[in-house]
């Protein structure tokens, strides 16, 4: 499993939250890409909403 598709199956609203707190705490490098944000803003959010990075099917599996 990469990285985007662990991204889908965390969440990206996690994962984007891990961004902005690592950001804040250690520094800019950490800061989430504007995909990321841009996807949650539009409710893109991974496995559980069907649709982040891949779409994912009703049974869980990646489409």
């Amino acid at each position: 499993m990469g990285p985007l598709e662990l991204t889908d199956v965390v969440g990206l609203d996690i994962r984007l939250g891990i961004a902005d707190y690592l950001a804040g705490a250690i520094g800019p490098s950490f800061a989430p890409p504007q995909i990321l944000r841009d996807k949650v803003a539009a409710g893109h959010l991974g496995k559980k909403s069907g649709e982040g990075f891949y779409r994912w099917g009703a049974d869980g599996k990646r489409q």
